[in-house]
């Protein structure tokens, strides 16, 4: 015999796949919380400053499509700021993405660093819409290769 709590358990469940489903499917949002992010860094490429990489901000999704929080490119030294906000039921998942071709010019599309960002840098935003925390990816030099780096065909090329 199943018992009551079991129903309740087996109803919770359906309702939740339910909500996951028509979210993740339809687009339809069910609420959630506001929150930011944001980065800065400056790119180098063979030591001297790497202006026009494009720089992405992304919440990675594991059932859905990736957000596209924010994007820019590197100014004449090599600088960049990206900030961007999305509205989740649980905390966003941060990645930011650099997109270049640093001595690689000859070769068809973009070389591609991914670079997860921690929790310890979302913020909830409330009626001030301020990003509390910035990560600060540091000085990159793009000479070298990155773990796990990837090339990128959709992206044009700088």
């Amino acid at each position: 015999m199943f018992s009551i709590k079991f129903c309740l358990f087996i109803t919770a469940c359906s309702l939740l796949f339910s909500h996951c489903l028509f979210e993740c499917v339809f687009g339809i949002d069910f609420g959630g919380t506001k929150q930011s992010g944001a980065a800065k860094g400056k790119l180098l490429c063979g030591g001297k400053p790497y202006k026009g990489a494009k720089v992405k901000l992304w919440d990675k999704d594991t059932l859905d499509p990736d957000d596209l929080m924010g994007e820019t490119e590197t100014d004449e030294e090599g600088k960049f700021e990206v900030n961007g906000s999305e509205t989740e039921v649980s905390n966003i998942d941060l990645r930011l993405s650099i997109y270049h071709n640093c001595e690689d010019e000859a070769k068809e599309c973009l070389r591609r660093i991914d670079i997860d960002i921690g929790d310890e840098f979302i913020s909830r935003l409330t009626d001030t819409d301020k990003t509390e925390k910035v990560y600060d990816a540091g000085i990159l030099n793009l000479t070298g290769h990155y773990p796990g780096e990837s090339r990128e065909c959709l992206q044009s090329k700088k």
